[in-house]
């Protein structure tokens, strides 16, 4: 696994404080995705986010993320959405149609939104590599998909209202 450039290892100028952001995170493997939540939620904490303003949404798995990440969005609720699930390889194709989907979908909602929407959606061959990912130290993908959003807002405040 690996971490270079990692967004967790840029902290400066990270500004949670004040945001309200989603975290839209898939039920399925929660063992994982509870763990990439907790990830999160920790990166907004340590760079000033209040626990009122980061609201946790749970769907049924990565497969429906995309269509609650659009809703989120147009609810013009929030000024960062984090998204996060786990796929790990089958037996079957279920798994390539899943993860190409959830990612497709949310970069399509991503490139049409007003607001910086972040990818954590692990997609891994085995439980394993899952737990690797969605740990309690620095790599957790939770953490750096946080981290990711932060970054972006101020992105996108440098660049202005559309």
């Amino acid at each position: 696994m690996t971490s270079g450039g990692s967004p967790a290892a840029r902290t400066r100028g990270q500004d949670a404080a004040g945001l309200r952001i989603a975290l839209l995170a898939s039920r399925f493997n929660s063992e994982i995705t509870d763990s990439l939540v907790d990830g999160a939620i920790r990166a907004l904490a340590a760079h000033g986010a209040h626990a009122s303003d980061v609201v946790t949404i749970r769907v049924p798995g990565a497969w429906e993320l995309p269509q609650a990440a659009a809703r989120v969005i147009a609810s013009g609720r929030f000024n960062a959405l984090v998204a996060l699930g786990c796929v790990i390889r089958g037996e079957t194709p279920h798994f390539e149609y899943v993860c190409m989907e959830a990612t497709l979908g949310l970069g399509a909602v991503a490139r049409s939104s007003t607001i910086p929407v972040a990818f954590g959606v692990l997609t891994t061959d085995d439980l394993p590599q899952a737990r690797a990912r969605a740990g309690a130290g620095p790599d957790n993908k939770g953490y750096e998909a946080a981290m990711a959003v932060l970054e972006m807002v101020s992105v996108y405040r440098r660049l202005g209202a559309p």
